[in-house]
C-alpha cells in the first residue's frame, strides 16, 4: 500500500464515521431506542456536563465548541424538559452554572446505554485483543489529532500517493 493510500483510507473512514455520528436519523434511532428525546446538540452538552459536572454556559460551549447562543437555546429547551437546571457558582455569584437533573442524568445513562449495546452488537464478532487495540489507536489517534492545526499541503507532496 502506498503510503497516501492508507492516509486516504483513514480520511474515508473517519469521514464515515463523522457522518454516522452526525446523523439525525441515526440520532433519531439511538433517542427512539433510549426513549429520549433531546437535539443532537442538546445531547453533546448533556454528556458533556455528565461526564465533567456543572459547568457555566461559556465553558459548555467552548468544550462542545458550539455558538454560545446555540447552546443558550439548547440548555433553554433542557431547562424546559427538565433535564438541566441552572445555579449559582458557591465561589462566584456571578457565575451560574448549569447542571444536570435527576431526569437528566437518567436520560442520559439511557441514551449511553443504547450506545454501549449498539457497539457491543457491533463488535459482536471481533476479538477482545482487536477491541483492545481498537480502544488503544482510536485513544491515540484523538489524542494525536486534537493539537495539531490545520495548514496548507506541502506542493511538492502528492496529496493522494
Amino acid at each position: 500500500m502506498a503510503a497516501g493510500d492508507d492516509l486516504d483510507q483513514i480520511a474515508r473512514a473517519v469521514g464515515d464515521l463523522l457522518r454516522l455520528n452526525a446523523s439525525r436519523k441515526v440520532h433519531a434511532q439511538r433517542g427512539c431506542a433510549a426513549h429520549v428525546q433531546i437535539s443532537q446538540p442538546g445531547w453533546a452538552l448533556l454528556r458533556r456536563i455528565e461526564e465533567d459536572g456543572p459547568h457555566s454556559l461559556g465553558g459548555l460551549a467552548e468544550l462542545t465548541h458550539m455558538d454560545p447562543a446555540a447552546t443558550g437555546r439548547q440548555i433553554r429547551q433542557m431547562e424546559d424538559d427538565g433535564l438541566v437546571e441552572r445555579t449559582t457558582s458557591a465561589q462566584d455569584g456571578r457565575v451560574t452554572l448549569v447542571s444536570a437533573t435527576g431526569a437528566g442524568e437518567q436520560a442520559s445513562r439511557r441514551i449511553r446505554g443504547v450506545g454501549q449495546q449498539h457497539l457491543e452488537d457491533a463488535l459482536d464478532s471481533w476479538t477482545e485483543q482487536d477491541r483492545a487495540e481498537l480502544a488503544r489507536l482510536l485513544r491515540r489517534f484523538v489524542a494525536d489529532l486534537q493539537p495539531v492545526s490545520f495548514r496548507e499541503p506541502d506542493p511538492n507532496r502528492n496529496p493522494t500517493g
